[in-house]
């Protein structure tokens, strides 16, 4: 075991994390892309190309999950695998959700002994938290995915792509059909580069005219009676939370932004789909309007609140990686503007066209924070996986203002902590808390404590925070972890930022 810089012990093999722009001081090469030589494509089953290819103990199968909770096609695959009782399979969904309760079992029957992904919640976690997966658990950022697979770090040797709408040569798009998702920008690095792509799907067509995968690259395609239910999208919070405490953060983090100066004409923003980051999406709307001002553009996953701004025409681009409920889903049918993206333009910190180093301001949650500003949302406070970076670490690096936003005590405990039980993005990609008790201001960023200096606002040190939650909540008692390694956390550069332990 080495420790890393921010002082988090690593397994050994692996690159410690040195620092959110260690990455500049490692090029990297990409690996060709992999086209495909078939002429006949259509296969009658998954089974079918599991024969054609075929596929063996120790492969790595890769998926993604725009389908969410409704998403049919990851657990199509897992029954093939349990069907042939193959053995050391390695996965690579971009995340993971409560409906694929079914791999539980292929862990414990170890069928599938690596998994990595971006983010996991449900009992697949429980499982994994467990210590029941043989090999590690690796958890990737979106853009981090992204360049581990541009660069060969993560080779696949089969990308299963649930496919909305499909036609016989192997054009693809999300937007079209009955299952259709939206934005498809998680799956296309695998399209790319994986050895063999095979597309599943509810609906062919004579041609596609809007192609998001292009055929060039696919190999099989396979007609299924449903790749999922659309309804499933929508899984979690994305709705305006309804809570005072929430909405006072949300107002205080939009004047914040205002007294900041960065809410003027062509600003870009990034908020998540939780109830306090819509809440602050619909305050800095309020201000727009006051100000007759307009935004250049929204990345991430897109939310019906933002495609109101869109249609207002109070914001002139979408640059979507994910559809976050049927609103986004028609907007990105319906609207030119509304434009889709891969994971690697999105968030990979080699692409030279990345989209989150030119965001003016991201608004992100926390599971915790420290007084470091480092910020956990991988795990609870004992430790139980419940999450992942997604692109919280890649759009807090790229931002030029990250601000966290999340209620003092939670469950009534503190969110803030003298240290956090996973560091999943590093302080010094953050710059602000808003809390309904105050705010604090990373200290490297003094030209802010500058600025606000005269505000209205409560600015405090983060240290007088967590005082306050203590006494009102009480100190929490310290968790011991057991011994047992059960996974790690990468950072965008692939590095490891932290450790997964079993508790």
């Amino acid at each position: 075991m080495i420790k890393n810089s921010l002082n988090r012990f690593i397994p050994d093999g692996f690159r410690p994390f040195q620092g959110s722009f260690d990455y500049l001081n490692h090029p990297i090469q990409m690996i060709p892309e992999v086209l495909s030589t078939r002429h006949e494509k259509m296969m009658e089953s998954i089974a079918s190309v599991f024969d054609a290819i075929p596929i063996c103990d120790g492969m790595t199968l890769s998926f993604h999950h725009h389908l969410r909770n409704g998403d049919y096609v990851f657990n199509m695959v897992l029954d093939e695998i349990k069907k042939r009782q193959l053995k050391n399979m390695i996965l690579a969904p971009s995340a993971i959700f409560p409906n694929n309760e079914r791999l539980c079992e292929l862990i414990e029957a170890e069928n599938v002994v690596e998994i990595i992904t971006n983010y996991l919640n449900g009992p697949v976690s429980r499982t994994i938290n467990e210590g029941k997966l043989r090999e590690y658990l690796i958890m990737e950022t979106h853009g981090g995915r992204a360049r581990s697979i541009e660069t060969g770090e993560l080779p696949i040797d089969v990308c299963f792509a649930a496919a909305p709408y499909v036609d016989l040569e192997g054009n693809a798009n999300g937007m079209e059909g009955p299952s259709a998702c939206g934005s498809l920008g998680y799956i296309l690095p695998d399209i790319k580069y994986a050895k063999v792509k095979v597309l599943i799907t509810d609906t062919i067509v004579k041609q596609v005219t809007r192609s998001e995968i292009e055929g060039k690259y696919v190999d099989y395609i396979v007609k299924v009676p449903q790749i999922g239910d659309q309804a499933g999208i929508v899984s979690g919070t994305t709705k305006i939370t309804k809570d005072p405490i929430g909405l006072k953060i949300a107002r205080d983090t939009a004047l914040l932004l205002s007294e900041t100066g960065y809410l003027i004409n062509g600003f870009s923003m990034q908020t998540g789909a939780g109830g306090i980051s819509l809440a602050v999406t619909d305050e800095v709307r309020k201000i727009m309007e006051h100000k007759h001002i307009m935004a250049s553009f929204a990345s991430g996953g897109i939310t019906s609140y933002f495609v109101e701004l869109l249609e207002k025409k109070m914001i002139e681009r979408l640059y979507d990686v994910q559809c976050f409920d049927l609103e986004a889903v028609r907007s990105y049918r319906e609207n030119a503007n509304h434009i889709g993206m891969s994971s690697s333009q999105y968030a990979n910190p080699y692409n030279p066209e990345v989209i989150v180093d030119h965001l003016d301001f991201v608004i992100l949650g926390a599971t915790e924070i420290d007084i470091n500003f480092n910020v956990n949302v991988t795990t609870s406070s004992t430790g139980m996986i419940m999450g992942g970076s997604g692109g919280h670490a890649d759009a807090a690096h790229g931002a030029r203002l990250t601000i966290i936003t999340t209620n003092l005590l939670k469950s009534r405990l503190p969110i803030i902590k003298e240290q956090v039980t996973t560091i999943t993005t590093p302080g010094e990609d953050v710059d602000v808390l808003v809390t309904e008790w105050g705010i604090a201001i990373n200290p490297k960023r003094q030209d802010l404590i500058e600025q606000l200096k005269n505000s209205p606002l409560k600015i405090v040190p983060i240290e007088e925070l967590l005082q306050l939650a203590h006494q009102m909540a009480g100190v929490p008692s310290v968790l011991h972890h057991k011994e047992k390694i059960i996974g790690v956390v990468k950072y965008r550069d692939g590095s490891i930022i932290d450790t997964l332990y079993q508790w």
